[in-house]
C-alpha cells in the first residue's frame, strides 16, 4: 500500500514538474517570438535620402550625384566591384575573352525586373546603348564600342583597344526597355520607385533574399551640397555620400565613415619643354615628395598615398609599388645632379585652380621641392583659366586631379587623341605608353611598363582621395557602404 501511495506521489510530481516544464518552455518560446518580433518591425517613415527633384530618376538620364546614388537600389548590373576593385558577377554569371577586343559574357536568365518581367538580351543591349551616351557613364564605356545579343544567354562586347580588365566596365544599370505607370524606369533592385499623391518614394521588394527593416525610403528634395550636409547632420535625411570635393568633412557632426574612391590627385608635368623635358628633373621631382604629408596635410587625412600608378587597394597595385610615401631627399639630388641641369636653372612654376586642398597641395609641393634645391613658384588662377592653360600646356607642373574608370585604365593620360588629361605629356618619345598598350593588348607583362614609368615618370602620382559616407546617430547596423554600393548591406539597418 505504502508503495502504491509513494507512486502516486511521484507520478504527480512529475505531471506537475512536465506541465510546469512545458508552460516554461511555452513561456520561453512566446517570449522568443516577441523579441523576434520586435526586432523585425518594419520601418516605412524614418528612413530619408535627399534626391535633387529637378533632375531625372532615369539613372541614364541624371546628372547630379544625388540622383545616380540612388539608382543602386533601383538598378543591378552584369557585375559589381567590390572594395579591391574586383569584378563580383551579379545579373552576370560569368564571362570570357575570345580575343583581347571581344568580351563574352553569360547571363541568369532566369532573373526578373520589379515588374516580374525577365531580364532578356533586348534589355541588356538597350541599357549598353544608352548608358554610353549618359552623364554618368559615357567616359567609363568610351573604348567600348559596340554589343550584340549572342547564343545560350550570352552578350558580346566589342572593344576598341584591348583591355583585360574591360569586366569592371560593365557596372551600368541594367534596365527593362519598358517603364512603369508613373513612366519610371524599370529595375531589378532591392527598391523600385513608386508615386502616391503627387509624392516618389523607393519601396521595398520583400523576397527571402532580401528582407529588410527598411521598407520604405522617403525622398527629400535638396540638391545644394551644403544643405545636403546640414540636413544629415541635423536628421533631416537619413544618409548621404559625400566625396569631399570641398571642404565639407569639417562640417560634418553625424556619424562617419571613409571609403576609399578611385580619384587620382597628380603632378601634371610638361615633358615638353624646360627642364621638366629632362626625365632626371621628373624623378626628382617625385623622389622629393612626401606623399603622406599630402594626404595628411593637404587632404585633412581623407587620401591614401599611391605608391604605383594605380589604386594601392586594387589588385593591379599590390606587386608594382615603385614610390616611396616619404620623401627620399638625398636620391632626389642625385637625380638633379644627374640631370646635368645647372643649379641657376632649376627654377619651377606651380600652376593650381583655385581649390583649398590643390592650393594647399601646391604650397606643400613648393616647401618640398625647395628642400632639394629647386626654386620655385605658384600660379593660383581661376579655374577656366587653369583650364585653358593646361591644354595649351602653358606650365611647368600644375596639380590636377582625375576620376580614373574602375578598371584602372590609364588612357586618361596615353590616349593622345581623347586622353582628357594628356596634355603636357611626350607620348611620341616615352615609350612607357606604349608598353601600357603592350600590357593591355598581352605583349608585354604588367611589370615592364612600371619600370618604363619609373624611369621616365611623365606624370607623378600623389594620393587617391577617399570620400565619406555620413549616416543619422538615430540610425543603427553595421554601415558597410563603400564606393559603388553604397547601400550593400542596407537590409540590416534599423532606426533605434
Amino acid at each position: 500500500m505504502a508503495k502504491k501511495i509513494f507512486a502516486f506521489i511521484m507520478a504527480a510530481v512529475l505531471a506537475f514538474t512536465a506541465f510546469a516544464g512545458c508552460t516554461a518552455q511555452k513561456d520561453a518560446d512566446t517570449a522568443k517570438e516577441n523579441i523576434t518580433t520586435t526586432k523585425k518591425v518594419t520601418d516605412d517613415s524614418n528612413f530619408k535620402l535627399s534626391y535633387t527633384q529637378a533632375d531625372s530618376l532615369d539613372p541614364f538620364k541624371s546628372k547630379t550625384q544625388n540622383n545616380q546614388v540612388l539608382s543602386s537600389l533601383v538598378f543591378e548590373s552584369l557585375f559589381d566591384i567590390d572594395e579591391n576593385w574586383e569584378s563580383v558577377p551579379n545579373i552576370a554569371t560569368k564571362y570570357e575573352f575570345s580575343d583581347g577586343k571581344t568580351l563574352k559574357v553569360s547571363f541568369n536568365p532566369s532573373l526578373t525586373f520589379s515588374d516580374g518581367s525577365p531580364i532578356e538580351s533586348d534589355d541588356i543591349i538597350y541599357s549598353f546603348n544608352v548608358a554610353k551616351k549618359s552623364p554618368a557613364y559615357k567616359n567609363s564605356l568610351k573604348y567600348i564600342g559596340s554589343a550584340s545579343a549572342g547564343a545560350d544567354n550570352t552578350i558580346v562586347f566589342y572593344l576598341k583597344k584591348a583591355n583585360p580588365n574591360a569586366v569592371n566596365l560593365l557596372t551600368f544599370p541594367i534596365a527593362s526597355t519598358n517603364y512603369d505607370e508613373n513612366g519610371y524606369p524599370i529595375g531589378s533592385g532591392r527598391y523600385k520607385y513608386v508615386k502616391k499623391d503627387s509624392k516618389t518614394y523607393l519601396k521595398a521588394i520583400v523576397t527571402k533574399d532580401f528582407n529588410p527593416y527598411i521598407t520604405t525610403i522617403n525622398l527629400v528634395n535638396i540638391a545644394a551640397a551644403d544643405s545636403i550636409d546640414n540636413a544629415v547632420n541635423i536628421g533631416n535625411i537619413s544618409y548621404a555620400f559625400r566625396d569631399l570635393s570641398s571642404n565639407v568633412a569639417e562640417r560634418m557632426t553625424c556619424n562617419r565613415k571613409l571609403i576609399n574612391m578611385n580619384n587620382l590627385v597628380y603632378i601634371g608635368v610638361n615633358s615638353l619643354s624646360g627642364i621638366t623635358a629632362n626625365a632626371q628633373i621628373r624623378k626628382a621631382i617625385s623622389l622629393a615628395c612626401d606623399r603622406n604629408t599630402f594626404a595628411e596635410s593637404a587632404y585633412n587625412g581623407y587620401g591614401t598615398a599611391a605608391t604605383s600608378p594605380f589604386n594601392p587597394q586594387s589588385s593591379l597595385a599590390q606587386n608594382v609599388k615603385i614610390f616611396s610615401s616619404e620623401a627620399d631627399t638625398s636620391t632626389a639630388k642625385q637625380a638633379i645632379a644627374q640631370s646635368g641641369i645647372d643649379s641657376k636653372e632649376l627654377k619651377l612654376n606651380i600652376l593650381v585652380n583655385k581649390n583649398d586642398n590643390r592650393t594647399a597641395c601646391a604650397a606643400l609641393l613648393k616647401n618640398q621641392l625647395e628642400a632639394v634645391g629647386f626654386t620655385v613658384t605658384i600660379d593660383e588662377v581661376s579655374t577656366k583659366e587653369y583650364a585653358r592653360r593646361v591644354k595649351g600646356v602653358e606650365f611647368n607642373l600644375y596639380i590636377g586631379e582625375v576620376k580614373l574608370s574602375d578598371d584602372m585604365s590609364l588612357y586618361p593620360f596615353f590616349d593622345d587623341n581623347s586622353g582628357g588629361v594628356r596634355y603636357g605629356i611626350d607620348n611620341k618619345s616615352l615609350t612607357c605608353d606604349d608598353l601600357y598598350c603592350a600590357y593591355l593588348s598581352g605583349e608585354a607583362d604588367l611589370g615592364k611598363f612600371i619600370l618604363a614609368f619609373n624611369e621616365e615618370m611623365p606624370y607623378i602620382p600623389l594620393i587617391y582621395k577617399k570620400g565619406m559616407i555620413c549616416y543619422t546617430k538615430a540610425m543603427s547596423g553595421d554601415m558597410q557602404g563603400y564606393w559603388s554600393n553604397y547601400f550593400s548591406n542596407i537590409d540590416t539597418w534599423y532606426f533605434e
